[in-house]
């Protein structure tokens, strides 16, 4: 079993005062915070290592490539990649979305073609498929959520045609939490012949994940949710289609041979390269991957799981709030969204904050998510491995504050 104090210890902001208050971070839906081993190695880069990758024969250069290669085989294990060649580092995965509606989409879709998507998409796996469409005539069509929070997987499979070349659907949602059948939707593209896209971005840094076991074609993920540095993300690919994909940028060290006339990409997965990458960071991901899987994520999404139930039960008793999302825990992530009744997120997520409790407020870039629940935004709390049952605790205490604040007797005549 997971034991939250003692990783504590290893995370130096967790020791913080907010507003004179203990810090209770409750944001790692947007990004997690990082141990002093993911510090140490980032600086140690600094230190002792840098230099730039895969172009010099000098002893810097070649332990900057060491560290930035085996981070990508350690992530290529993480995630059950056949080959560490199929793990493409970009700057996230907003950036490996992109990479594929560019790399494969603009060369393999034509008008007339239809990708499915789902009301549950962060924009992120939504607005490139979008732009995509205007320029190429695609179609978009949507799974519909149902009131609990999860996907209709009976609408999808009628939605599904052979016109649909492309399935792209987020593993779980960073607004409610839902935990979708990643398995169950695969099968059904597979049955109508189209590719599979998985946002991953919630999903990885607390579940485990085999790709061949999947059978996605793409899965895209960061390394910031999942106690790495930002500006690193994660494109992986089945091998043949990123062979079949054209270059995505061109520079430095996606080319094997230019000549004045034309070029000649390099092999995977520097074909999707180009440029100086974020060196730093890539090798100082290897260390986070490192610490999860010390940690283990079967242990990671039991403790997750607890917060979960726990945060249900103090949220229950505060009036005049309204939980978003799958009530089964085993349908939802670390995430718990809510709104109190005639109070804006914002005026929320500032009395939280004014208790030392950083949440996230907003759409959560899910607007037309939020526009089928009727919302402008929800507040977020979001759980990773470092919480405690006290911190919820301490949530609860500090919402029930905020409502006797906004709505004084009010707050239990309505509950």
């Amino acid at each position: 079993m997971l034991d939250a104090a003692r990783l504590r210890e290893d995370f130096p902001i967790l020791k913080r005062l907010v507003r004179g208050k203990p810090l209770v971070y409750l944001d790692n839906a947007a990004t997690t915070q990082k141990p002093r081993q993911v510090i140490s190695a980032l600086a140690s880069f600094y230190e002792r290592h840098n230099a730039n990758v895969h172009r010099g024969v000098h002893t810097l250069s070649d332990e900057a490539t060491q560290l930035v290669e085996d981070s990508r085989r350690k992530t290529a294990a993480f995630i059950g990649a056949p080959k560490p060649q199929t793990v493409i580092f970009t700057r996230n995965a907003t950036e490996s979305i992109n990479l594929v509606a560019h790399a494969w989409g603009r060369k393999f879709l034509k008008a007339g073609d239809e990708i499915l998507l789902t009301e549950l998409e962060h924009h992120s796996n939504l607005v490139p498929w979008q732009m995509l469409a205007a320029e190429k005539g695609v179609s978009l069509r949507f799974i519909p959520m149902r009131e609990d929070g999860t996907l209709d997987l009976e609408r999808a499979q009628a939605l599904l045609s052979p016109k649909t070349k492309l399935l792209a659907f987020t593993a779980a949602s960073n607004a409610l939490g839902t935990l979708n059948d990643v398995p169950a939707l695969v099968r059904l593209a597979r049955g109508a012949g189209a590719k599979v896209l998985v946002d991953g971005a919630q999903w990885v840094p607390h579940l485990a994940v085999d790709v061949r076991a999947w059978d996605c074609d793409f899965l895209a993920f960061s390394a910031h949710k999942m106690l790495g540095p930002t500006g690193i993300g994660v494109l992986y690919g089945k091998e043949d289609l990123l062979e079949a994909m054209n270059p995505f940028l061109g520079g430095g060290d996606m080319i094997q041979q230019v000549r004045l006339e034309g070029f000649t990409a390099n092999v995977l997965p520097y074909k999707f390269e180009a440029g100086t990458p974020n060196i730093a960071d890539a090798a100082a991901f290897g260390a986070a991957l490192d610490y999860l899987g010390a940690v283990g994520l079967a242990a990671v999404r039991e403790h997750e799981a607890a917060l979960v139930r726990k945060a249900f039960e103090v949220l229950e008793s505060v009036p005049r709030l309204t939980i978003y999302g799958p009530r089964d825990v085993s349908r939802r992530g670390g995430v718990v969204s809510f709104n109190f009744d005639g109070l804006h997120a914002h005026d929320v997520g500032t009395a939280l904050d004014l208790e030392g409790i950083a949440v996230r407020v907003g759409h959560h870039c899910c607007q037309p998510l939020m526009a089928k629940l009727g919302v402008p935004g929800t507040a977020r709390a979001s759980f990773y491995l470092y919480n405690t049952e006290e911190e919820v605790e301490a949530l609860g205490r500090a919402l029930r504050k905020t409502a006797d604040f906004f709505f004084g007797a009010k707050a239990e005549a309505k509950r």
